[in-house]
């Protein structure tokens, strides 16, 4: 880990897990950071790193899941994604600047990635997805060099066959779209012997980025109302949805219990 990059950090508690506060910018840099320092190796390779997206889904469910809010803590980078965690970092004075989201972070982690040579690998969504998203993103970024997609499972029996693929493409940076929280239990449980500097789960960002989905537009995301469109164009996340209102109750009454 390059230690005056990640020194610059600074860390959010948002009832017990811990967010960095970071943006875009850092974020990259903190990448590059890793990447090279993999590079640089001779002979022990540093571990894979990985970077969670928390939004208001993730909290919730560690409150719910010791196992998963040990994921968050095992994590090298925890991004501040979603609009309830800017709100809820501005109530205790340490506001964001940005969401670090997986769906904006898929391009500009990729458009870096052109820049500096590094080897991208799309793991995850369905069969067909992941090279649709590596045709948009070469298109888009001249010189990108996507090392190998492949949809699979993370399911155990598939782990050899990823394993292998991974091993022979030789990936920098790994992208895992098996969903919240499937991925990141799979990279937390793969990632000592992952080939590769950093992975990243990214949720929905292949389906976005391929078409497969749409998402909220311009006007929505810059007003933090994804979660709106979301409701409105998948409703049958309407229990998902739920986790919003209950990680607003848990913060406020959060905040009442340190007050008293």
């Amino acid at each position: 880990m390059n230690d005056f990059c990640f020194s610059q950090t600074q860390i959010l508690n948002i009832l017990g897990v811990e967010i960095d506060r970071v943006d875009f910018a850092l974020t990259l840099d903190l990448i590059d950071a890793w990447v090279m320092q993999r590079r640089a190796a001779c002979t022990v390779l540093p571990p894979c790193r990985q970077i969670c997206t928390v939004n208001p889904e993730f909290i919730v469910d560690a409150q719910r899941d010791p196992n998963f809010a040990a994921v968050l803590a095992r994590a090298d980078l925890c991004v501040p994604d979603g609009a309830g965690v800017l709100w809820a970092a501005r109530r205790v004075g340490l506001p964001l600047r940005e969401r670090v989201t997986g769906s904006d972070g898929i391009y500009r982690i990729c458009e870096r990635a052109a820049t500096r040579g590094w080897r991208v690998f799309l793991l995850g969504a369905a069969p067909g997805v992941a090279e649709r998203t590596a045709a948009v993103l070469t298109g888009r970024y001249p010189g990108l060099m996507v090392a190998g997609c492949y949809a699979g499972s993370p399911a155990d029996d598939e782990w050899l066959a990823i394993r292998a693929r991974l091993d022979a493409a030789a990936p920098d940076i790994l992208f895992v779209a098996y969903g919240h929280p499937r991925q990141d239990f799979w990279i937390d449980r793969h990632r000592a012997q992952l080939p590769t500097a950093v992975a990243i789960g990214v949720g929905g960002a292949f389906d976005f980025v391929a078409g497969v989905a749409q998402r909220a537009p311009l006007w929505m995301q810059r007003f933090n109302l994804e979660w709106l469109h979301r409701l409105i164009t998948q409703p049958w996340r309407w229990r998902r949805m739920l986790k919003l209102p209950v990680f607003v109750a848990l913060t406020l009454l959060q905040d009442k219990g340190e007050q008293a």
